[in-house]
């Protein structure tokens, strides 16, 4: 058995049916051209052939008498294919639209703690002929830097895959389960050893501390003013701040990774800034559309990794640092900056600490109270009424910079989908892959029914500041650096999961990839502008009062078109072919 950290359990004890604590991604899978089989049921063989090369595939959870402690890890020597893996059909037309409301329905529903605690669907329907595949696993099992790690199990750099070791044979165990002293037993080592972990960090921790408030080799005094200030920082209510249901929208978005790196380089701010300053344009414009911006700016909550580098454990290892988003500035460059130098302070905050964060506590007697609170508190309404953390969690995940394969198949885009929670019930999550920048963004769909115009404000700001690279000079007049685009990237397509499905053009392969389609399909009409249409922009539209919460992702608003991106004509590519989304 291996026992659960006190970060891992947190999201165990947390969860409730309005909240559900798992992530999963959306990729669409670009099937060979000659491709004839099943994809489902290539797709559970495979999954049969890889599930030994990660942890969270095979191990599932034993709970303590009475949750007097942590729950524990054990091995399922069991695991059944068929269950973990399902096969979904769209019903016609098979549109974009459609596949996401369907990864938002799936994505709202508790996964069953009797098993190993990961599910697997394939998609097919969709009338541009891909196939998707939308995966979600507990967060008690992985963070965002564990999820990468995971994907080096399931996914291969070349279609005809890599040869994998199989498994060696272990002695089943049949129906034996573990004994209510065996567990109690074990509980009690574990807690003495986190209390022991504990006191020896305590020397860490002071130091730290003072270190602080001692002038002389660090900034003294102003350290803790920063510190006190970072701690300080009040969210302004809105209407993301409240008690959520289970219901869930979901919309994605892609911008290129160079264009991003680019804006980074020019304005000489990090990448995670120009993702935050990205993600505060949009809101800003969709909170003006209802006249309902705060005249505070909106707090982001931003995850930190605390992960060594080439730590691939399977579990939590991650903190919360407080970043202001400026959405009180008007001017997008000078909110650019603002976001900067917040960004700056909190994660110079964040290091002075980073050696004394724990991920593992004792929790000994806790799980039964933490569950009771979190219940409490989301349905009770208190949140309703308490002044908010924050107001968005935004995360940037670094993922592959090269195209990957799954069964064979082309991955086309990596959207993450996160967690929506009571009291931030919009999550926006990015995740890098091979030169784009999927923006994934989940909410409550009673609190955030609107969520695809968010996801179009996006791409407006990422053009407002491209538009600015053209008209104020570089950092340290630097101008080639600033400009010049990474070769060794390939360009994404600048485009959304609901309008225009686009794919990371990429060097010839041996074999190309192409949708497969079924005798009914090829004798269907041509692809439409949904399906292999060029990139559009979003539409920047004028401010208004948005209705009531009238459009859902059940009933969709239709959005006007959009007009054409206005760095296509620099490009030299034209929009992929439909990546199905």
């Amino acid at each position: 058995m291996k026992h659960l950290s006190g970060l891992d359990a947190t999201f165990l004890h947390f969860e409730t049916p309005e909240m559900p604590m798992h992530v999963g991604s959306l990729n669409v899978l670009q099937l060979p051209d000659d491709y004839e089989g099943d994809f489902y049921e290539d797709a559970k063989v495979f999954m049969a052939s890889r599930i030994h090369l990660a942890d969270v595939f095979t191990r599932k959870l034993a709970l303590m008498p009475f949750d007097l402690s942590n729950p524990v890890w054990v091995e399922d020597d069991d695991v059944d294919i068929d269950y973990h893996v399902r096969h979904i059909t769209l019903p016609r037309p098979g549109t974009n639209r459609q596949l996401q409301q369907y990864v938002a329905r799936l994505h709202s529903s508790l996964i069953d703690r009797s098993r190993p605690m990961w599910e697997f669907y394939i998609i097919d329907g969709l009338k541009s002929g891909h196939v998707a595949l939308y995966t979600k696993v507990h967060h008690a099992g992985i963070d965002g830097q564990a999820g990468v790690a995971l994907g080096k199990a399931i996914f291969d750099l070349q279609p005809t895959g890599r040869v994998v070791k199989p498994p060696r044979d272990k002695p089943r165990r049949g129906s034996y389960q573990l004994g209510m002293a065996e567990l109690a037993t074990a509980a009690l080592r574990n807690t003495a050893a986190q209390y022991v972990k504990l006191y020896k960090m305590l020397p860490a921790l002071g130091k730290a501390i003072s270190s602080l408030a001692t002038p002389g080799e660090g900034p003294g005094a102003t350290d803790v003013q920063e510190l006190v200030k970072r701690f300080d920082m009040r969210a302004p209510r809105t209407a993301f701040n409240v008690s959520i249901t289970n219901q869930r929208s979901f919309a994605g978005r892609t911008i290129p990774l160079a264009d991003t790196k680019a804006i980074a380089r020019h304005f000489g701010v990090s990448l995670n800034d120009v993702v935050l300053a990205t993600v505060s344009g949009a809101l800003r414009k969709y909170f003006q559309d209802s006249n309902d911006l705060p005249e505070q700016p909106l707090i982001a909550g931003v995850p930190v990794s605390l992960r060594e580098a080439g730590d691939e454990t399977a579990n939590n290892q991650a903190s919360m640092m407080l970043v202001s988003l400026a959405t009180d500035i008007k001017d997008p460059l000078e909110r650019l900056r603002a976001i900067n130098k917040s960004s700056s302070a909190s994660k110079a905050t964040v290091n002075k600490f980073r050696a004394v964060m724990l991920d593992d506590f004792p929790m000994f007697g806790a799980p039964w109270l933490m569950s009771g609170m979190a219940s409490t508190i989301g349905r009770s309404g208190l949140v309703n009424v308490l002044p908010p953390a924050t107001n968005v969690a935004i995360s940037n995940v670094a993922g592959a910079p090269f195209p990957m394969y799954f069964a064979g198949a082309l991955v086309t885009c990596y959207y993450p989908v996160s967690i929506a929670s009571h009291g931030c019930a919009l999550n926006v999550t990015v995740q890098s892959y091979n030169g784009r920048m999927d923006y994934g963004l989940i909410a409550c769909r009673r609190a955030v029914p609107d969520i695809t115009e968010i996801g179009d404000y996006m791409l407006a700001e990422h053009q407002a500041l491209m538009a600015l690279m053209e008209k104020v000079p570089p950092v340290a007049g630097d101008a080639s650096a600033a400009k010049a685009m990474d070769a060794s990237i390939p360009k994404a397509v600048l485009g959304n999961l609901d309008h225009d499905p686009e794919e990371v053009r990429r060097p010839p392969a041996p074999t190309k990839a192409a949708p497969r389609r079924s005798p009914a399909k090829a004798a269907a009409a041509p692809a439409s502008a949904e399906e292999g249409g060029a990139a559009r922009a979003a539409p920047v539209r004028p401010a208004r009062k948005r209705p009531a919460a009238k459009a859902t992702a059940d009933a969709p608003k239709r959005l006007p078109p959009a007009a054409p991106a206005k760095r296509a004509a620099r490009s030299k590519k034209a929009a992929a072919p439909a990546a199905g989304r």
